[in-house]
């Protein structure tokens, strides 16, 4: 009973303050909270007060864990509005990309949802709940600025003399292991490091997205991404949760739709200088 009246207290404060399109959007995920009961997904993180958000850390300038825990990314701002979607605070749980959907189907659940850096694909959707998408991406290169006239296309990588470096467990690898069955394929643990071990000749090619890859251009001056307007692969990144958190999805999808038609999402891309497709 005490959390059914914080909740449409909460709801009440709101639409007397704010009367905005986003305020409104959050009182409307309370409302259908409190419709539910406890039962729902929404429910249950506002009962708790707080976003739990699994994140790998390691994605710039996607979702990034400083020394210190604190963590900063595009999909980090994303998460952020997500919760305020909902009126809640925001806690980062880490996961790694190898044990990324065993992390978010575990029961308990280590957390609500996961975002940064994930790729929307059927198989996903078989198993899990993923959301509309809110960046485009799609398969590139980095390579060492002088030899960027070298990789031009597949067969340029698929050689044995080519060392190809990928972290393990997500997409880059499964499309190494996949198109590049004669290339030298080095998996690497922590894909944060992969980019200076190749500027420094540890390897030559780095699978990657276009979401990272000009992030690193831009910061280290010995890297090029030579086929970053003609990706290999075409795709969008999305909002992984479990099944049976339609609710959830409901509130994720309205955020992005929100942020899309008032010009926040824009701007969002032009701050972290990745490309707006939408």
């Amino acid at each position: 009973m005490i959390g059914l009246i914080r909740k449409n207290l909460w709801v009440l404060v709101v639409l007397l303050t704010l009367g905005s399109t986003s305020g409104v959007a959050a009182c409307a995920d309370r409302d259908t909270a409190t419709e539910q009961g406890s039962s729902g997904k929404v429910a249950e993180i506002i009962e708790r007060d707080t976003l739990l958000v699994g994140t790998t850390g390691d994605y710039r300038p996607l979702s990034f864990r400083e020394e210190d825990g604190t963590y900063w990314g595009f999909g980090i701002e994303m998460a952020k509005e997500m919760a305020k979607s909902l009126g809640v605070e925001i806690k980062f749980v880490q996961t790694s990309w190898p044990t990324l959907t065993a992390d978010v189907l575990a029961e308990p659940q280590m957390f609500d949802l996961a975002i940064g850096g994930i790729t929307i694909t059927d198989a996903r959707r078989e198993t899990m709940l993923m959301s509309e998408g809110y960046l485009a991406n799609g398969k590139t290169i980095l390579c060492r600025a002088e030899e960027a006239d070298r990789f031009r296309t597949l067969e340029d990588l698929d050689k044995p003399e080519v060392r190809v470096m990928v972290n393990p467990g997500g997409l880059n690898e499964k499309f190494a292991m996949a198109n590049l069955t004669h290339a030298t394929i080095i998996v690497h643990q922590k894909n944060e490091e992969i980019p200076t071990l190749v500027a420094e000749g540890e390897a030559d090619v780095m699978i990657t997205e276009i979401t990272e890859a000009p992030y690193y251009v831009q910061t280290d001056p010995r890297l090029a991404a030579p086929l970053l307007a003609q990706p290999f692969t075409h795709g969008e990144i999305g909002v992984l949760m479990q099944k049976g958190q339609e609710d959830l999805l409901q509130t994720v999808n309205s955020t992005i739709r929100r942020m899309k038609s008032d010009g926040s999402l824009r701007r969002l891309h032009e701050k972290y200088g990745l490309v707006y497709a939408y």
